[in-house]
């Protein structure tokens, strides 16, 4: 009876919620895009499902990811996405992964899975899918969202092209969108998550035409929608099955020269190392951190307020993950800001609230 209306449709039928039972999928990001892709694959009765994610709810994900609620605020999101799947559907088996997808467990996980949903939201990642789908020989399905608009598109599939045949190059830390500052209408990773889960029931299933080949782009603002053609690249299709994933993708997230761990930080802090720290988030955005020298300027106001900051001290420029931080130690050094600079590799969110002053 809960798969009636699938059972209903001659392109499915038994055989094909069969189908649907016996795949396994693995969710890359309970973000935006994931909760509603989520949602429907387990509702549609994908027997396995596996997500992994290392973020943990907050309050600025409520306008957006809806599997989450007030009272999940400072819970795991994989934690919490397994407890309301297995309460839409009993019938899926979902697997947690309380960690970010690395170079060092991409291939472990994925291998178990038959196909991936990318819904993450930075380069680097991106990237790593592809290479390990390229390499295990899994299709994945992609999209992305800024503001208003939205892309979709399925990758690897059938020896169709690949993410880098599409995006043979990363653009520059300069040019990387960030959802903080530009924001996004909270239901277009509605929409591009439900594409990207009908692509996913779509390849399962077997039946109609797949985004592979084609870039479905969609801006919910103008109402508007197009498609984009593009061909497989072997070149680019034998640099990711033979890249080793080792390789830390530096030229697609924030460069390591000039930087410092998490782990680095809070050794700085708890032993009164001699620094200022600049917080280039926004006002709403935790974990603080709550120290005597912590200067507070969003990003979008450092070319106005640049000239507040000190210079008798190396200053650690400090975002959430790490990108907005490397923006404006480029805007510093392009306008002669003389004291070193010093980027927070992966953020506040890689730090945690273990860096918080007791």
């Amino acid at each position: 009876m809960r798969y009636a209306r699938h059972i209903s449709l001659s392109e499915v039928g038994h055989a094909g919620q069969q189908k649907l039972l016996d795949a396994k999928i693995l969710m890359i990001g309970a973000g935006g895009l994931g909760c509603p892709a989520l949602q429907y694959l387990a509702a549609a009765g994908v027997g396995t499902i596996g997500i992994i994610d290392g973020d943990t709810v907050d309050e600025t994900n409520l306008q957006r990811q809806i599997l989450f609620s007030t009272d999940d605020i400072g819970k795991k999101k994989v934690e919490v996405a397994k407890q309301k799947l297995n309460a839409l559907n009993p019938d899926v088996s979902i697997h947690i992964y309380p960690e970010n997808l690395t170079a060092d467990n991409a291939l472990a996980i994925i291998a178990d899975y038959d196909m991936v949903i990318d819904g993450t939201d930075n380069f680097a990642t991106r990237y790593l899918v592809n290479d390990a789908c390229v390499k295990l020989d899994k299709p994945f399905v992609y999209g992305a969202i800024h503001k208003f608009e939205g892309q979709v598109s399925v990758f690897n599939f059938e020896d169709g092209p690949t993410y880098r045949c599409l995006f043979p190059d990363a653009p520059s830390q300069s040019q990387i969108p960030n959802c903080a500052e530009a924001g996004v209408l909270g239901v277009l990773p509605g929409v591009i998550g439900t594409l990207q889960a009908t692509e996913a029931m779509k390849l399962i299933l077997g039946i109609g035409e797949p985004l592979s080949g084609k870039l479905k782009i969609v801006n919910l603002l103008s109402n508007s929608e197009q498609i984009i053609s593009f061909s497989r690249n072997e070149e680019q299709v034998e640099k990711a099955r033979n890249i080793d994933l080792a390789y830390s993708y530096v030229d697609f997230a924030c460069s390591t020269e000039n930087s410092i761990t998490p782990e680095q930080l809070i050794e700085w802090l708890e032993t009164g190392k001699d620094i200022n720290l600049l917080d280039v988030r926004e006002a709403y955005e935790t974990p603080k951190l709550e120290y005597p020298n912590v200067i507070s300027i969003p990003l979008g106001e450092i070319p106005a307020r640049f000239e507040e900051l000190p210079t008798d001290k190396a200053l650690v420029v400090i975002c959430q993950k790490g990108m907005r931080s490397q923006r404006a130690i480029e805007f510093l050094k392009q306008n002669n800001f003389q004291n070193q600079l010093i980027n927070l590799e992966g953020g506040m969110a890689a730090v945690g609230v273990c860096c918080s002053k007791p």
